[in-house]
C-alpha cells in the first residue's frame, strides 16, 4: 500500500497536550490533530471550515517515529486580550481583528508554555476509504503550501524541508525505514550541524495501523478533532513502542 512520509524538524516545536490553567505543556510526540492542522494549512483549509478538517482527520491513518525528542524549553508567556464585552458580536478571525478596536479594554493573561528544541520526527500517513483526496495531492500541498506551515504554534516554523514522498510498503514502520531525506547521514553524528541529541527510537501509531512491530503499550490521547471553533477534541487510542537505536545510527 502507499504511504505518505515526511519529516518534521524545527529549532522550536510545540506538541500541545491537555492544557490545565496556565500550563501549556508539549508532548514529545506530535499528536494527530497537529498533523491534520499542518495538512489543513498546506491545503488552504481555514480554521472555521470544521467539516473539512474533520474529514481530513477521519480520512487518513497516522504513524510517527520520534528520531530526536529534543530538549524542553519552558517559557513565561504574557499576552494581551480584549474583554469579552469588546468581543461580543464581532467576528475576530485573526489576532489583528481581535485587537482592532482602538478603545478596547485590554487585559493581560499569563501562561507557562513548553517547547521542544531541536526535535525531529518522521511521519507516515495512509489513506482510508473516506479519504477526501489522494496522498499525492497531500504531498504536492506540503511542497507548495497555501498557508504558512508551523509545528504546533505559529512561531514554530519548520527548520528543514519536509520532503514529502510516496513510499510503497506493507507496513507504515517499514515505509518510515525506506524513506530517504537530504542530509540525513549527518544527523546525530559527530559532524551533525544541528547538534541533535539522539534518543532511542519511539514509534506511535493509530491502533488499526498496518505495522510490523508489537505495541508495548496503548495510551489514550485527546487529539481527535471535533470542533476547532469550540476547541473540542475527542479521545483516540494510540499504540506505542520504543526501539533501541542501532550502534552508529
Amino acid at each position: 500500500m502507499d504511504f505518505l512520509v515526511f519529516r518534521l524538524y524545527a529549532p522550536l516545536a510545540a506538541w500541545g497536550g491537555i492544557a490545565v490553567g496556565q500550563e501549556r505543556t508539549s508532548d514529545a510526540c506530535p499528536g494527530k490533530s497537529a498533523i491534520i492542522g499542518l495538512l489543513g494549512a498546506a491545503l488552504g483549509i481555514r480554521r472555521h471550515e470544521e467539516a473539512r478538517l474533520v474529514a481530513l482527520d477521519a480520512g487518513y491513518g497516522y504513524g510517527v517515529r520520534i528520531d530526536a525528542e529534543g530538549v524542553v524549553l519552558r517559557d513565561y508567556h504574557t499576552a494581551q486580550v480584549p474583554s469579552r464585552v469588546d468581543l461580543k458580536g464581532r467576528p475576530h478571525c485573526t489576532r489583528r481583528d481581535e485587537l482592532a478596536p482602538a478603545r478596547a479594554t485590554l487585559h493581560t493573561i499569563l501562561s507557562f508554555r513548553e517547547y521542544r528544541c531541536d526535535a525531529l520526527a518522521t511521519v507516515a500517513l495512509w489513506a482510508r476509504s473516506e479519504a477526501p483526496c489522494p496522498l499525492a495531492d497531500l504531498a504536492a500541498a506540503l511542497r507548495r503550501p497555501r498557508f504558512v506551515l508551523s509545528l504546533g504554534r505559529k512561531s514554530c516554523a519548520p527548520g528543514l524541508p519536509l520532503e514529502p514522498q510516496i513510499i510503497v510498503a506493507d507496513h507504515f514502520d517499514t515505509a518510515l525505514d525506506a524513506a530517504r531525506f537530504a542530509g540525513e547521514q549527518w544527523l546525530g553524528s559527530d559532524d551533525d550541524p544541528l547538534g541533535l541529541q539522539r534518543n532511542d527510537l519511539c514509534l506511535a501509531w493509530d491502533v488499526d495501523a498496518p505495522v510490523s512491530r508489537a505495541a508495548q503499550m496503548v495510551v489514550r490521547r485527546r487529539d481527535e478533532i471535533r470542533s476547532r471553533r469550540r476547541w473540542q477534541f475527542g479521545e483516540r487510542s494510540e499504540a506505542q513502542c520504543r526501539l533501541a537505536r542501532e550502534s552508529g545510527a
